[in-house]
């Protein structure tokens, strides 16, 4: 099974003996909204700030915390801003990949495939 944003964060406080009504105080937010997070049921994900104090206090990769939360990283950024310079056509394929599932599927799966 994949590991999520609220997994990690479980496993991580648990491993640190902190309860959710703890955590939650250091990182500045509701203890419920700690559990839906936990839960992967918070609907949205958490803000940077969030993200960034639950990295510092479960001692765990920033980076990967917002891949999980689905947030977008500074290096991804980049990223993007290279591939707009070089071929103006990404926001275009992008927003294809986003209003058809079936045609993004289809080319991670064949990228994917290119890379075996």
């Amino acid at each position: 099974m994949s590991p999520t944003f609220g997994k990690i964060i479980r496993q991580a406080r648990k491993g640190k003996e902190l309860s959710q009504r703890e955590l939650a105080k250091l990182v500045g937010v509701d203890y419920t909204y700690l559990s839906k997070l936990e839960n992967d049921h918070a609907g949205y994900p958490p803000s940077e700030d969030v993200i960034n104090k639950l990295a510092v206090h479960l001692n765990l990769n920033e980076d990967e915390l917002r891949h999980l939360a689905g947030r977008i990283t500074p290096d991804d950024t980049k990223i993007f801003e290279e591939l707009v310079k070089k071929y103006k056509q990404v926001p275009t394929l992008l927003r294809r990949m986003r209003d058809e599932p079936e045609f993004a599927k289809k080319l991670l799966r064949e990228t994917t495939e290119s890379e075996t």
